[in-house]
């Protein structure tokens, strides 16, 4: 077959591509080719419609119908996407295998024939932690060739970060360096997830449907976004507000609110050690100061998402779209459509730490004050801004102890930055401006990676400084209903006894009760020395290696650059002392727990 330039709606360079191309093609090739075609279609619309072909070597092998889908997920969204995917393929009659990274028997991958591969990245470019060991053997040197292998990585990311989806690219990479091939190619996901990740498992799928030359489902047929019918993330309930209390003293440094939700309606269920997710709104005054530096009108309509919603400008800026957080792909759009030279000469390679260190404690407020707006419209200024994200906190409360309602721990967020006063969007909305009554949009943030043990009567250790405590509240609940048998014992820290020490009546009650065994404490600005959990850990070493040999699980929640850390070399230290080992074995028993779901985190 020969594309003509008359016959065809090919120019002439187009036409002599395909000509030369498509002699050299295999039969397998084309079927693939046209299904792939066939199906980035139904992404979009034909005219807008992109293709990214990843070049592989001519394989006539057949493709089998055996999927294996590996997650490493901190908070649950990987882990979530994956279980999605794994339901909709079964439905699609591939047969799935699903497992954590941290579960999955490495020695089998070279079995494995498809590989689909979900992971966030952690921190400032670190692997979750169900993840560690499954990274380091594949990064390490007894990880074999893997020429058999076909793969597609989804990666999820918060772009605000210098390591956006780290994780995700290394093991791209990896895998490629062991000899695997694409089966799509990656996708790197921002907060908003939902449509890219959707677009990624329609590629994917559509390479897979490849077998023998046929076509194991009709190529052009539309795969949903990946997503449930009930309320949840992409359709948050409207919960209404029935507690908002300030959980410290007068004259505290600290504003800690205690937020009861109420959830009845909505069908929503939790376990202690899940999250929820509330999508919040920016502060109307920030939004006006913005709107005064800008040209447009505020009742100009503007689409807020893909479905062409249209909000006023104003509300918009309020409701929809991310305006405190500067990422490093905003500012370079900005000065894509931007007439400003600073600002071009800001995102140019070689500027990367100046670029770093501008973001740093700034706004989208600073950045049209400093290098003016962007574009000739409203429309075209709000195009480049990220949707705004939901905000997660840990659950403080047992469903069974409070039915139909959620309690949560917000620490209000405010500081100062470059000569303004700066507020945390989510925290300051419920400290300043949420009464009872109101609605927030709120869905559950289901996490199998913070969970209590199975056996009741296992020993738990819980460590939480601040606002880090509200998941062992509902810990202590739960275990208070479920009149479990095991041994607890918490650890928590705060500036000071008398204005910050939350939940106190309540702690004390469960250790009257026997719920909760223990509980030791730390105030760091009652004393001229400061005195944090990790101290009162070392103090009572002896007792908390004795309460890990006898199989306890421990729990960290809390900050994770500073606190978690610590703690974390506090516990290798305490190891290696009572158990008389040295630095390597204590980290290997700590490795180890890790890996028996004995040593959680649920950090940020």
């Amino acid at each position: 077959m020969q594309f003509q330039v008359s016959n065809s709606p090919f120019n002439h360079e187009q036409a002599e591509l395909l000509n030369n191309l498509l002699p050299s093609l295999t039969e397998n090739q084309k079927v693939w080719l046209s299904g792939y075609l066939a199906a980035s279609l139904s992404v979009s619309n034909p005219d807008t419609a992109s293709v990214s072909v990843v070049a592989t070597e001519p394989d006539a092998k057949t493709i089998s119908k055996e999927v294996t889908i590996l997650y490493g997920s901190q908070t649950g969204n990987a882990q979530g996407l994956a279980d999605k995917a794994a339901r909709m393929l079964k439905d699609k009659g591939f047969h799935v295998t699903i497992s954590s990274m941290s579960d999955y028997k490495v020695n089998q991958l070279k079995k494995v024939e498809n590989l689909l591969i979900f992971v966030s990245t952690h921190g400032e470019g670190d692997p979750p932690d169900n993840t560690i060991s499954f990274h380091e053997f594949l990064h390490g040197r007894r990880a074999s060739r893997l020429d058999d292998l076909r793969f597609s990585v989804l990666a999820l990311g918060d772009s605000s970060y210098e390591f956006f989806c780290e994780t995700g690219k290394q093991f791209d990479i990896r895998l490629e360096e062991l000899g695997a091939t694409r089966l799509f190619p990656r996708m790197d996901c921002d907060l908003d997830y939902d449509e890219p990740a959707a677009e990624w498992l329609e590629g994917v799928v559509s390479s897979l449907r490849t077998v023998q030359g046929n076509l194991i489902a009709p190529a052009n047929e539309q795969i949903a976004p990946i997503g449930e019918n009930t309320y949840s993330r992409t359709n948050p309930f409207k919960a209404e507000v029935l507690e908002n209390i300030n959980l410290n003293g007068r004259g505290s440094n600290k504003e800690t609110r205690h937020l009861e939700l109420s959830l009845e309606g909505s069908g929503l269920t939790f376990e202690p050690g899940d999250s929820i997710g509330i999508y919040p709104q920016n502060d109307s005054a920030l939004v006006d100061m913005l709107l005064h530096e800008l040209n447009w009108n505020p009742e100009e309509m503007v689409k807020v998402n893909k479905q062409g919603d249209l909000l006023p400008f104003r509300e918009a800026l309020i409701a929809s779209f991310e305006i405190t957080v500067l990422t490093k792909s905003l500012l370079e759009q900005a000065a894509r459509i931007s007439a400003n030279e600073d600002l071009k000469s800001l995102v140019l390679p070689g500027n990367e730490e100046k670029l770093k260190k501008y973001r740093e404690g700034r706004d989208l407020l600073d950045v049209v004050r400093d290098y003016g707006s962007w574009g000739e419209s409203a429309q075209e200024f709000v195009s480049i801004l990220r949707k705004m994200p939901a905000r997660l906190y840990s659950i403080a409360s047992s469903l069974s102890a409070y039915p139909d309602e959620v309690h949560l721990t917000i620490g209000a967020v405010r500081y100062e930055s470059h000569g303004r006063e700066r507020k945390g969007v989510c925290s300051i909305l419920c400290a300043d401006r949420l009464q009872p009554g109101d609605k927030l949009p709120v869905y559950i943030q289901h996490n199998q990676n913070f969970k209590q043990p199975v056996d009741e009567n296992t020993p738990i250790i819980m460590i939480g400084p601040g606002t880090g405590v509200a998941p062992f509240r509902s810990f202590i609940q739960e275990r208070e209903e479920t009149e479990a048998r095991g041994k607890t014992w918490l650890f928590f820290g705060d500036q000071h006894f008398v204005t910050d020490f939350l939940y106190q009546t309540e702690w004390q009650k469960w250790l009257e009760t026997g719920a909760l065994t223990k509980m030791d404490v730390a105030f760091s600005r009652d004393t001229d020395e400061k005195v944090y959990v990790q101290n009162r850990m070392t103090e009572q070493s002896g007792e908390l290696f004795q309460w890990l040999q006898d199989g306890a699980a421990l729990y960290i929640c809390g900050d994770e650059k500073n606190m978690a850390h610590d703690v974390h070399h506090t516990l290798i230290e305490i190891i290696e002392k009572e158990g008389r080992m040295s630095h390597a074995d204590a980290q290997a028993y700590l490795d180890e727990m890790q890996q028996n779901k004995r040593y959680q985190r649920d950090v940020y």
